[in-house]
This record gives C-alpha cells, sequence and structure tokens, in this order.
C-alpha cells in the first residue's frame, strides 16, 4: 500500500512538473505574440496613416521599427514594409481616384522608370552593410517637410494643364529614375520623394500628387517587395501579415480624412507626418 502511495505521488509530482514546464512555454509563447502584435499595430497605424494622408512608404516606417523591436534583420523588416505598403497604397489610390484625385495617363513614364530602376537598387542595397540602409532619408523628409508647412502647394488643376507634354515626359522619367533607385535601395516606396517631383517639378496639385503618388508605389512596392524575397527569401510570415493588415486598415481612414480637406490643410498634415515620422525613426534607430 505504501509503495502503491508513493507510485502515486510521484506521477503527480511528475504531471506537475510537466503542467508548469508547459506554462512556461506557452505562456512565453503567448506574450511573446501579444508584443508583436502590439508593435506590428503601431507600425501599421503610422505607415497607414503617412500612406493615406501624405503618400508617405509604408517600409519608411514599418522597417526600423521590426528592426528596433523585434529584431528583424534590415533587409527582411524592408521587404515587409513594402509588401504592406502596396495593398495600403492601392486602396488609397483607389480612395483618391473616387475624388478625382488621380491621374493615371501622365504617371505611366515615371511609374515605368521607377519599376525598372527599384529592382536594380534592390540589388545593389543586398551587396551593402546594413547600416548603409538606416536612416538615409530621414533628415531630407524633415526638410522637405518643412517646406510644406512653410511654403504649401497651392497649384490648381488648370495651372497643371498648362504644363507642356513633352515637358511633363523628360521630368518624369529623369524623376522616377531617382525615386525607383530610392525605393529599391533605401527600402522605401518612394513616396515622400515623388510626392516631392509631382508637386515641385511636375506642378501638380497637391491632392492629385498624393493620389498618382500612392498610385505608382502600389506598383513600385510590390516589384520592391518581389525582389527583396528573392534575393533574401521568406521573411517572419506572423510579422508581415499583421503589418500588412494594420497599414491598410489605417490608410483607408486617413485616404477618406484626406480627400475632404482642403489643400492647405493637407500641406500642413503631409509636412507634420514627414517631420514626425522622420523624427520617430530617427530615435528608434538610434536604440539599435
Amino acid at each position: 500500500m505504501a509503495d502503491a502511495f508513493l507510485l502515486w505521488f510521484n506521477s503527480c509530482y511528475a504531471i506537475n512538473d510537466l503542467t508548469v514546464a508547459l506554462i512556461l512555454i506557452f505562456g512565453g509563447h503567448i506574450v511573446e505574440l501579444v508584443l508583436k502584435i502590439l508593435i506590428c499595430f503601431f507600425a501599421g497605424a503610422g505607415a497607414g496613416l503617412g500612406t493615406g494622408f501624405a503618400g508617405m512608404s509604408a517600409a519608411a516606417v514599418v522597417g526600423p521599427i521590426l528592426v528596433a523591436f523585434l529584431g528583424i534583420p534590415p533587409y527582411e523588416a524592408v521587404g515587409i514594409g513594402l509588401i504592406s505598403d502596396v495593398l495600403a497604397s492601392a486602396v488609397s489610390a483607389y480612395t483618391y481616384k473616387k475624388n478625382g484625385n488621380l491621374d493615371v495617363k501622365n504617371s505611366l513614364p515615371m511609374m515605368l522608370s521607377v519599376l525598372i530602376v527599384t529592382v536594380i537598387g534592390s540589388i545593389v542595397a543586398s551587396f551593402l552593410p546594413e547600416r548603409a540602409m538606416g536612416s538615409t532619408m530621414q533628415i531630407a523628409l524633415i526638410f522637405i517637410g518643412l517646406r510644406f508647412i512653410l511654403k504649401p502647394v497651392n497649384t490648381t488643376k488648370e495651372q497643371m494643364a498648362a504644363i507642356s507634354p513633352r515637358e511633363r515626359l523628360i521630368k518624369s522619367i529623369i524623376g522616377g529614375v531617382f525615386i525607383g533607385f530610392i525605393c529599391g535601395f533605401v527600402g522605401a516606396g518612394g513616396g515622400m520623394m515623388m510626392l516631392f517631383v509631382l508637386t515641385s517639378f511636375l506642378g501638380y496639385q497637391m491632392h492629385m500628387a498624393v493620389g498618382t503618388s500612392v498610385f505608382i508605389m502600389a506598383f513600385t512596392a510590390l516589384t520592391g517587395g518581389i525582389s527583396h524575397f528573392a534575393i533574401g527569401g521568406i521573411p517572419d510570415i506572423t510579422a508581415m501579415i499583421l503589418c500588412v493588415v494594420f497599414t491598410l486598415i489605417w490608410a483607408r481612414i486617413a485616404a477618406y480624412i484626406a480627400n475632404k480637406a482642403s489643400a492647405k490643410t493637407l500641406n500642413r498634415v503631409v509636412g507634420v507626418i514627414m517631420i514626425l515620422t522622420s523624427i520617430a525613426i530617427l530615435v528608434v534607430n538610434s536604440f539599435k
């Protein structure tokens, strides 16, 4: 009888040890998953608002956050950011199109040059140290943001039509080459630089510039994302799905609100988003 009791007691003790071990293992996984969801939520919210309001690349926000807080390799994080950019930019472009703020025809030359050079930039980036893909664009974006605040774009659609087709074509191709390299190399969909080119060099009205920018970004981000994954392999699937979903939701909300705002208000929003996002990314990068 005593032996039977001891055998029962030991078996219970063993079961309790196993239970504790399972709790520790699965509890740790749950905490890790919750943290990943929260980090991807904030990354997606920042990226989505930037995309919908200002045509900002989701990769410019998502990439540094995933690297800093989830430890995802920079090249892989950039790929996740670019894929998050695709649907967010597409749904934003659709919203701008419904409000008459998308120039598909005249954006095609720029889009083609961006698509071609994006692949080249992505290949070059894969051979360079991770540091080279850090905060390259952030300082420039702060100055561009100040430009939109201090000197708002007041171009009308009538003034846009006054630019000759030949001039628009040449500037579109040159600007597309520059933007495409940034998209592939730095990991940004080139949204901010594209917005700057469209408003400053091609004379686009602000709403039209944002709408056209996100339309092109949907294709450039897809090209950049695919090339990143083809070179670097499949990324963290969970993080990618979470970032895609959260970025899409917030981009849709932001694009809807942006199309109801005046050009002056949108200029200020774009400038503030550029500056705050760039500063936040610089701070995040400083902790890496």
